[in-house]
């Protein structure tokens, strides 16, 4: 089958103007370096922005070397199926998914696709992800299971970053600069082989935010492909960069955030793993209550403040087990 491109890459935003004018002008020049033939085009699927975002893109870069073609949506769609928006009308070889917060470092798209024209088994790639200090980010992670949501809830993972068995979730035992096979690696920057999605189909529609990627690696080595990380591909990912302060009141965006996070682990439990659903459930609302037995009586105002976030903690839990009943629904779009 022949393409017009070898390479579509996906862009999907929402309310990030500034940061995706960016990263739309880091993708240009890496375009630019493609090899010999190679060409690519940049599709971005706007997810219902009110800040300006597809009035930006379709003033700005309508008539750039590398097309760059917008779609526009007028809510929003979730990750999973504005990519397949994008995928649907992509004409590239490979497709690659680009948060609207990475920025390719130089040669980045042209090492992803020599790598998966060298490996016909890579069904999917991904880069090494670090901060904009240069720090490295968790770029390659294990399939979630009962075991390693234990170890990242309770902090042990974080506790023992070397030990294989407490930090398997994500892999922070490994060498970064080792490439690998691994479980799954994030959408922030994910190359697809098309070969993969024909036998795959798209992303799950049911997972508006959070376990999209995970879902769709974990069909990609059923049907027989490698989910690759390399280390030479490397990609500045902003997200995440700044935390909440210590002692800073619980938010409404957080809290949204986790009932979304709870609702797509819910499904993906009940989708891989059937009743071990329940067991996901209760592992989060136990480690809530003892959370909240242990600093609900102190002395220190700060410690009192974790007690009710983790009674709120525990009733986000319970409002995703209802609005999902048990992982069986996903709620209706947008969340």
């Amino acid at each position: 089958m022949s393409y017009d491109y070898a390479l579509s890459i996906a862009v999907v935003s929402f309310n990030t103007r500034d940061l995706l004018r960016d990263c739309l002008h880091a993708l240009l020049a890496e375009c630019a370096r493609l090899p010999g033939a190679s060409s690519a085009e940049i599709l971005v699927v706007d997810n219902g922005s009110r800040d300006g975002s597809a009035e930006m893109v379709a003033r700005e870069f309508s008539a750039t070397a590398t097309p760059v073609r917008l779609i526009a949506s007028a809510v929003n769609l979730g990750f999973g199926v504005a990519n397949n928006r994008a995928i649907e009308q992509a004409r590239g070889r490979y497709i690659v998914l680009v948060n609207s917060d990475a920025f390719p470092h130089e040669g980045a798209l042209a090492r992803a696709l020599a790598r998966m024209d060298a490996d016909p088994t890579a069904g999917a790639g991904g880069a090494r992800l670090v901060k904009r200090d240069g720090s490295w980010q968790p770029s390659a992670r294990a399939f979630p299971s009962i075991w390693c949501d234990a170890c990242l809830l309770t902090g042990l993972a974080k506790r023992f970053p070397r030990s294989r068995i407490l930090a398997a979730a994500e892999r922070t035992w490994a060498d970064p600069a080792e490439a690998a096979a691994v479980d799954w690696v994030t959408g922030a920057f994910l190359i697809l082989r098309r070969q993969a999605l024909d036998t795959t189909g798209l992303f799950d529609p049911r997972f508006f935010l959070y376990c999209e990627e995970v879902d769709l690696c974990r069909r990609i080595h059923a049907a027989g492909f490698r989910v690759l990380y390399w280390p030479d591909i490397v990609v500045t990912h902003l997200h995440g960069e700044s935390s909440r302060q210590a002692g800073q009141e619980f938010s409404e965006h957080e809290a949204q955030i986790l009932l979304w996070r709870m609702r797509s682990l819910l499904l993906y439990y009940r989708k891989h793993h059937g009743a071990q659903v329940w067991l996901a459930r209760w592992l989060e609302e136990l480690l809530y209550m003892l959370r909240y037995a242990r600093n609900r009586y102190s002395s220190t105002a700060a410690r009192r403040a974790r007690a009710q976030e983790a009674l709120r903690l525990i009733a986000l839990v319970r409002q995703a087990w209802r609005e999902t009943r048990g992982g069986r629904v996903s709620p209706p779009a947008p969340w």
